[in-house]
């Protein structure tokens, strides 16, 4: 045998190990994902996940988790609001190049809804939540935006025009990745204001349906975990039609979606839940009216609130298994169970609802005299315009009207830190090693408050959980990828949710670097599977 030749056999024997080994590690499919299935169960901790899993051996979720990867490590990239913990499902990345930090949060180069020749200075709230939906005279929302409710902003032809959600993303969605590349893409939410979805393109979803589960001044589902499960149907009848190639509606579409989901909110109702229909408007909740939501300990065992919500989900996605499995799909499609975001305090004797923070700030002795907390009271009792912002709940971010007051801002609220249950002030250096500096960024708080564990910036008594910040029960979330090709698995390694979205491109054969958050952030895929 010639030199060449045994170099030649080495290099195959070298490449068939390597494969060996690939083979022995992931078990992957040989060929590309022809559909995603990707479920958001807001507030689902790992905890949940594996409590559920260990004690329903026939459900759902432990068929999934019987040929899935469960990640117990997987955190929220930043703070966990809806908004930000859905975009870095969808778009790979966090505010840092998203851009939004919440789903009522501020921007200092936006105007007022009422502004509509965008005169004066710039800088006003942005507002993207139940209160932008158009109503009926009955107070019940018609499942669609209003535009004299959106924010305002001059467009590059110097035009004073709205901003719909889906403007506000300063990055592209893998939605309109995929549908670049000739995919059908299908999503379903809590909220009209979840057109954040459709991507900067404002065209990522073709089947975008947006049931309204909180209406203003009208009737609020997420009152009643029975309720909450009722609009969660909705949104599970839109995925079953899905799943059988049509809309949503059940009207003619042109095959099932290459990448489509929905939220389930009844988890996270059943979370927060201080007690169950607590006004009796749920007519149909007769089981739980009056009954405390959350957990009994700090183990994590669900109350009978929750785990009815927990139970409802699970049934909902095996309705999901049977329909993939009725169109010979389930082998093709890769189904992604996780969640938006986690909900804290997990342990009921941890909770502490003081009040809103501006007010525990104006409540100091010095309050009146003290130019930090005079910034502070400036920017919470600010309705619009370029006075800045407070947005609390297990967080509180800080929008200043003067920029230059952080650094004395920071320093008070540090000084008072006990008296305002605070756990760490983020500001300054500090701020920018995680977020953009709020300087030259519009949309960064000039300062981030995380309080003490268990504490809620509010006086509520209708809600013990809540979520927004970073603490551990917010951003620690149920993560499983699911395929009857995948060997069954828990990997403790941490990754974040934002891992998902590229994961999601690479299962269909798409480069994840189409994702500009990914390409930007360098956002990898999720660890341990592979096609």
């Amino acid at each position: 045998m010639t030199r060449r030749s045994l170099v030649f056999v080495l290099h195959l024997l070298w490449v068939g190990s390597i494969l060996a080994v690939a083979e022995d590690r992931f078990h992957g499919p040989e060929e590309n994902f022809r559909h995603v299935l990707l479920i958001s169960v807001d507030g689902l901790h790992a905890l949940d996940l594996a409590r559920f899993i260990g004690s329903h051996p026939n459900s759902a979720l432990a068929e999934l988790a019987g040929h899935g990867i469960r990640y117990s490590g997987a955190r929220t990239p930043a703070n966990s609001d809806s908004f930000p913990g859905l975009l870095a499902l969808v778009t790979g990345g966090s505010p840092i190049t998203h851009g939004l930090f919440y789903d009522v949060s501020y921007d200092r180069t936006f105007f007022a809804p009422t502004n509509t020749t965008c005169a004066g200075s710039p800088g006003n709230n942005m507002i993207f939540d139940e209160s932008i939906d158009r109503y009926s005279a009955a107070n019940v929302s018609l499942d669609a935006i209003d535009p004299t409710k959106l924010p305002r902003r001059l467009d590059e032809h110097g035009h004073c025009v709205p901003v719909f959600p889906h403007q506000a993303i300063k990055t592209n969605t893998l939605f309109e990745v995929v549908k670049a590349f000739g995919g059908r893409t299908a999503w379903a939410d809590k909220h009209p204001a979840y057109d954040l979805v459709n991507g900067p393109s404002g065209k990522g979803v073709d089947d975008l349906y947006t049931p309204e589960i909180t209406n203003v001044n009208g009737f609020d589902a997420t009152v009643s975990v029975v309720c909450t499960v009722e609009n969660d149907q909705k949104k599970l009848t839109a995925i079953i039609n899905e799943i059988h190639g049509l809309k949503h509606d059940g009207s003619d579409a042109h095959g099932v979606p290459t990448v489509f989901g929905m939220n389930f909110q009844a988890v996270s109702v059943g979370q927060k839940l201080a007690k169950d229909n607590f006004d009796g408007s749920c007519l149909d909740d007769v089981t739980f009216s009056g009954q405390a939501g959350g957990y009994t300990d700090g183990d994590g065992t669900p109350t009978a609130v929750l785990a009815y919500g927990l139970q409802k989900t699970d049934e909902s996605l095996g309705k999901m298994i049977q329909a993939l499995k009725e169109q010979g799909i389930y082998e093709s499609t890769l189904f992604i169970v996780t969640a938006k975001h986690g909900q804290s305090p997990i342990n009921p004797v941890k909770v502490n609802k003081p009040g809103h923070f501006a007010d525990l700030v104006a409540a100091l002795p010095d309050a009146s005299s003290n130019p930090g907390a005079i910034a502070i009271a400036n920017a919470a009792h600010c309705g619009t315009g370029s006075c800045g912002f407070v947005q609390d709940d297990d967080v509180a971010l800080i929008w200043l009207q003067d920029q230059s007051q952080t650094p004395a801002v920071a320093a008070y609220l540090n000084a008072n830190a006990g008296a305002l249950f605070i756990d760490e002030v983020m500001a300054g250096a500090d701020i920018r090693l995680k977020f953009n500096n709020p300087a030259r960024d519009s949309r960064t708080p000039d300062i981030i408050v995380q309080p003490v564990y268990g504490t809620i910036y509010s006086t509520s008594t209708k809600k013990n959980e809540e979520h927004g910040g970073f603490s551990f029960g917010d951003t620690n979330v149920g993560l499983m990828v699911s395929n009857p090709s995948i060997r069954a698995s828990v990997l403790k390694t941490p990754v974040a949710t934002s891992q998902v979205a590229p994961t999601i491109l690479q299962a269909l054969g798409i480069d994840p670097r189409a994702l500009q958050s990914v390409r930007i952030e360098q956002t990898p895929v999720l660890p341990g599977w592979s096609q």
